[in-house]
């Protein structure tokens, strides 16, 4: 083993922060480095289960823990025997802290008092084909079901021509595809001087690194793509198809016990717009089931919404409260009901998803080839298995054969 053991807890955000200390510290092979989650009681209960495995598989190790649940709950984990340390989300930036060299078991700054940028470039890479670059950390908005602005501190973004260069070098490695990604991307700039949003750090990245092929991004909150990042998702051919909104509920009620900005009728008019614009632009969404007051009528406007908004890519997540949240002092909704409802909004996205996928076959796609060689995913996030085996990290085009189990089967043969 020459790098230190990295156990990845919840989002992309964190896995790529992981890939950097791993690197950051590839000689300390003694080293388990537990990245945790705070996002629900049970990612924290998780993050608890893989400290004590680690420490049972590897007795002599040391073992630190870090990120968003350290961050929330240092002194709980301070409480684990197995552990030798805990570091805060801001500790996990200086990878020398993680050696023998720290005195303290327990070092968590103050994760709100933190002004400066981002200063480092965390990447992830998915099967070794697909970047995941982080732009920006933190939250400046207070969602009541969420933890993380208080794991994450306030919205503190990369500088735009640090960004630019990271990815020209990724491209010059072989990547042929970054995916733009952070807390909260579409908050991305307004810390930096002259207050550049995303939509100018994409047009920068593709003017600046003209020899990327494909740019994607990440979960954005739709009431915050303004007309320079509208017209790049649905008219700019290196930027994807694809856009995944934070969409959390399909009632309106909801949504503000939620503090969401935006209404039921502003999502549904985003989508047509952009369906419009780009009639191929396919279309992802994270919605929260049983969100406490939720009724069925309330939960209604959530299944609706799939079909409103043509949500081919869903994200459900049963609601779990989050102690510190406002949302956890709410009425609850039952489990049961909480866990049926998951369902028929996992079965409803499913047969949106189904019927887009049939709807493909006998079009052509151009096929980012991920580690197997035998699949990989096309403009629209659709997930092609080919007929024949090709290099890792290629672009291919592959004709659209048929579609079954959630994905397409497409030749290479055209």
């Amino acid at each position: 083993m020459t790098k230190p053991e990295v156990i990845n807890m919840g989002c992309r955000l964190n896995l790529a922060e992981s890939h950097a200390l791993a690197e950051q510290l590839s000689d300390q092979s003694n080293l388990v480095i537990v990245n945790s989650c705070a996002v629900t009681n049970e990612a924290v209960r998780q993050t608890r289960q893989a400290i004590r495995q680690a420490r049972k598989r590897r007795p002599d190790a040391r073992i630190v823990v870090t990120g968003c649940a350290a961050q929330v709950e240092p002194d709980s984990f301070a409480a684990m025997p197995e552990l030798d340390a805990v570091l805060g989300n801001m500790e996990k930036e200086r990878p020398s802290l993680f050696g023998h060299g720290l005195n303290e078991r327990v070092r968590v700054s103050d994760i709100m008092a933190v002004r400066e940028t981002a200063p480092h470039l965390a990447t992830a890479f998915d099967g070794k084909t697909r970047a995941f670059v982080q732009i920006q950390t933190g939250c400046d908005h207070r969602c009541t079901f969420c933890i993380i602005p208080f794991g994450r501190g306030n919205s503190r973004s990369v500088p735009a021509g640090q960004l630019v260069d990271h990815v020209q070098g990724l491209v010059d490695n072989g990547c042929n595809e970054v995916v733009l990604t952070g807390v909260d991307v579409t908050s991305y700039g307004y810390d930096l001087p002259g207050a550049p949003n995303l939509g100018a750090l994409v047009e920068r990245i593709l003017r600046h690194v003209p020899t990327l092929p494909r740019l994607r991004l990440s979960s954005v909150d739709g009431v915050e793509i303004d007309d320079r990042l509208f017209a790049l998702l649905t008219q700019e051919s290196r930027v994807m198809p694809h856009v995944h909104l934070s969409l959390q509920s399909g009632d309106d009620m909801i949504l503000k016990r939620m503090k969401r900005r935006h209404s039921r009728s502003q999502a549904i008019d985003l989508v047509a717009r952009m369906k419009a614009a780009r009639p191929d632009i396919a279309v992802g969404a994270d919605i929260i089931a049983g969100f406490p007051t939720e009724d069925d009528a309330m939960f209604a406007g959530s299944l609706d919404i799939i079909d409103e908004c043509d949500i081919v890519h869903g994200h459900i997540f049963p609601y779990s409260p989050k102690q510190g949240t406002p949302a956890a002092r709410m009425p609850q909704v039952a489990s049961p009901i909480i866990k049926a409802r998951a369902k028929a909004l996992r079965d409803k996205t499913a047969e949106r998803r189904d019927a887009w996928l049939t709807a493909q076959i006998g079009t052509t796609k151009t096929v980012l080839v991920e580690k197997s060689g035998r699949n990989g995913h096309a403009e629209d996030f659709a997930l092609v298995e080919l007929d024949t085996e090709a290099q890792p990290g290629a672009i291919v085009s592959a004709r659209i054969t048929a579609a079954q189990n959630g994905s397409l089967q497409g030749t290479t043969h055209i």
